[in-house]
């Protein structure tokens, strides 16, 4: 029997053999892209780089000192690619001022999300509408859901940064396509080893780790690490956090400092975290549950399996209500090389590995059957349902300029975006590796 085509994040893996076959292969999960359209689009402010706000690179920022606003003309996007878009920023701020170790650098606390629907081209200096007011914001990160139908602009205008006017402010600032739902937002919860390792500016985020590995996705990802706070901290603030979030997967990472020289609060832990992930689905959301973190540190090392054992009977409890995170314990414990000198926290290269096991679990458990299948067999390009010897004959004929394909969008099989002799070698070798 010929092997099914099917594009992968990497490569291609197989061929194919009948459009129902194929179709049988794939199982649809919830989550659809939800993609930037705000990348590199023209980008005004009165100060600052504008063009730093939305750019590839989250290391660089749109710094200005408040009040000021960041302006994007998104007129060239097509107006069914944002009928509704999540208009997200990033700052480097503790998540929340909550815990012993908040900081304040540079985060918009007073701000309004507005639009405009003025023709693109030239920066509208009036007809800016509100869609959104903020003040006394304590957080790092927001989303904000936006009706963008009939405008072609949309600004963030800062008043206060880090609670004074005249104080910079430091974003960068996406606009993604819900127009179809939203429904590849994610919120990373926890405590410091969230706060260090799932930041997008710091190395490769996971956003970026995922779309290497489909090119469909790029998530919106807010990270909500504080240094310092236990399961307590998140049970307390955990239905504020989700009453102004946007996100739909909602990861829950705590438990090493509830274990940190405690073996005896398992259950307070198990209580806690069980609370945040009844919260998350009575807000209309998926939990995320990962392992604690495996430690060379005396005072946690031997408590973390007592605490994980807690994780794996809320696997067990919730079945698919609950996607299961990394297996962090594992990991660490066989890349202890990968921990800093604290036995607790993970070195550079150790977040780094981090953010690529979470895109890496995540895809497995939620991305991969996501891709709905071509609406046609790769290499079938006489639109028979079969790939054959048929249409590597056909193919030959479209060089020559002797005939045409039934079905262009099939030949592009080396998917280099062009049709050519190097779809037809391509073609015949999955021929021949097939017999």
């Amino acid at each position: 029997m010929k092997k099914i085509i099917k594009r992968a994040a990497a490569s291609v893996v197989s061929l194919a053999l009948s459009a129902s076959a194929l179709s049988s292969l794939y199982v649809f999960a919830e989550v659809s892209p939800n993609p930037v359209i705000s990348r590199n689009c023209p980008a005004y402010s009165t100060s600052g780089q504008a063009s730093a706000g939305n750019d590839e690179h989250y290391f660089s920022f749109w710094q200005s000192s408040s009040p000021d606003y960041l302006a994007y003309d998104l007129s060239a996007v097509p107006d069914s690619e944002k009928k509704q878009v999540i208009a997200v920023w990033y700052n480097t701020s503790s998540f929340d001022m909550i815990g012993s170790y908040t900081s304040q650098n540079g985060k918009p606390t007073d701000y309004t999300i507005e639009v405009n629907s003025a023709e693109g081209g030239e920066y509208p200096t009036d007809g800016w509408e509100i869609a959104e007011t903020v003040t006394e914001n304590k957080l790092a990160s927001r989303q904000h859901l936006v009706n963008m139908e009939g405008y072609n602009w949309i600004r963030i205008n800062v008043s206060k940064a880090d609670g004074e006017a005249g104080k910079q402010s430091s974003i960068n600032f996406d606009i993604h396509n819900v127009s179809d739902g939203i429904s590849d937002s994610w919120l990373f919860l926890g405590d410091s080893i969230t706060a260090g390792g799932m930041n997008n500016c710091y190395g490769t985020g996971f956003a970026t780790y995922v779309n290497r590995i489909d090119e469909n996705f790029f998530p919106i990802q807010e990270n909500g690490g504080i240094g310092g706070i236990r399961s307590i901290e998140g049970r307390e603030n955990i239905d504020r956090w989700l009453s102004v979030s946007e996100a739909k997967y909602v990861s829950i990472a705590y438990g090493t400092n509830d274990a940190w020289g405690n073996a005896g609060a398992t259950e307070s832990y198990y209580e806690n975290t069980k609370y945040m992930i009844d919260a998350i689905l009575e807000a209309g959301k998926i939990p995320v549950l990962p392992k604690i973190p495996s430690s060379t540190n005396a005072d946690v090392e031997p408590n973390i399996p007592l605490y994980n054992a807690k994780v794996e009977q809320l696997y067990e409890e919730y079945g698919d209500k609950l996607v299961h995170g990394p297996d962090f314990e594992a990991f660490f414990i066989e890349h202890p090389e990968y921990l800093s000198g604290d036995g607790v926290h993970p070195e550079g290269d150790g977040y780094d590995a981090m953010r690529q096991l979470w895109a890496e679990t995540m895809y497995n458990e939620v991305y991969k059957d996501s891709t709905p299948p071509p609406e046609f067999i790769i290499g079938d390009v006489n639109n028979d349902g079969i790939f054959n010897m048929s249409d590597i004959v056909l193919m030959q004929k479209y060089l020559t300029g002797t005939d045409t394909l039934v079905n262009s969008n099939a030949g592009d099989v080396y998917k280099d975006g062009y049709i050519n002799v190097f779809d037809l070698c391509q073609m015949k070798e999955l021929i021949i590796a097939d017999k």
